[in-house]
């Protein structure tokens, strides 16, 4: 409780700062900030530098005066083009100062834009790896590298997987296996992929690469999100259909999630700052 009492008041100050300083309201916010929960960032395809970013970034930190989370998950390509110091610079720090400030923690994985060596990077705590896990509370992460899935990393995480007695198994990684996005899913990955996630019991799986939002039906009892529009927009990308439970592609966008027992509360914003989905998921071993 110290900690998020410590990043409420560093993000409230930064929002007093900001362009837009107004508190986000009840009616806004739809998480309901239990005790105790594990509470976290969902962002992908971030690392632009553009003005598009810094909004986001900004209503980040308004949403987060009211919902005080205290780490970040990053679905890769966080940074785009060169990758100098000045870059991090531009395409990370500077965006989300007011969150590093608060020592929110950022968890990345890597994207087919990012250099490799950006695991070596100390702020997104991959330790060196391509892929790794932790644990926050009752959630266990399971971070991939989708770029190249070859058998070492399979293995790892069919232990890691197996080894796991966290309540809830959230998985993420840049490319998706289900999008009606016009690059369309990865299928050879899923074909390696959603049997252990099935098998394991992954409950979540969130991925980016495709510049929108999607929230699918669940398959084979999994729910998949993809949250890439964090910096980059592609306008109309999405498709209505029967896999879509939600889909927004008219502006960037990013997701704020909550769990705790067996329910993980999530509530996606827009770059404005409307609110362009919400929901309530449950463990899939009290669904069965």
């Amino acid at each position: 409780m110290r900690a998020a009492t410590r990043i409420l008041g560093a993000l409230a100050c930064a929002a007093a700062l900001a362009a837009d300083s107004s508190s986000v309201s009840a009616q806004e916010m739809f998480l309901p900030g239990r005790s105790g929960s594990v509470r976290f960032l969902v962002l992908g395809d971030a690392g632009t530098g553009d003005r598009e970013q810094y909004e986001v970034a900004n209503q980040i930190v308004r949403f987060g005066t009211r919902f005080p989370f205290t780490f970040a998950i990053m679905l890769g390509d966080n940074i785009y083009g060169s990758e100098r110091p000045q870059d991090f610079d531009t395409k990370f720090t500077r965006p989300y100062r007011a969150l590093i400030d608060a020592d929110v923690e950022f968890h990345a994985a890597l994207g087919n834009h990012d250099d490799p060596n950006q695991r070596y990077y100390k702020p997104f705590n991959l330790g060196g790896n391509r892929y790794r896990t932790f644990k926050k509370g009752n959630v266990r992460f399971f971070v991939i590298d989708s770029n190249y899935l070859d058998p070492a990393q399979v293995k790892w995480l069919e232990k890691e997987l197996s080894e796991s007695s966290s309540e809830w198994k959230i998985a993420y990684f840049h490319h998706p296996l289900y999008t009606t996005a016009r690059r369309g899913p990865e299928v050879e990955l899923r074909a390696v992929l959603e049997p252990l996630f099935v098998k394991y019991g992954v409950d979540v799986v969130f991925t980016g690469h495709e510049h929108i939002y999607e929230r699918l039906q669940p398959q084979k009892g999994i729910y998949y999100f993809t949250v890439g529009g964090a910096a980059k927009l592609r306008k109309g990308d999405t498709r209505p259909g029967s896999l879509i439970a939600a889909r927004y592609d008219r502006d960037r966008s990013f997701l704020l999630a909550e769990a705790a027992g067996d329910s993980l509360w999530f509530q996606t914003v827009s770059r404005t700052g409307a609110v362009v989905d919400k929901g309530v998921l449950t463990r899939r071993e009290v669904r069965k």
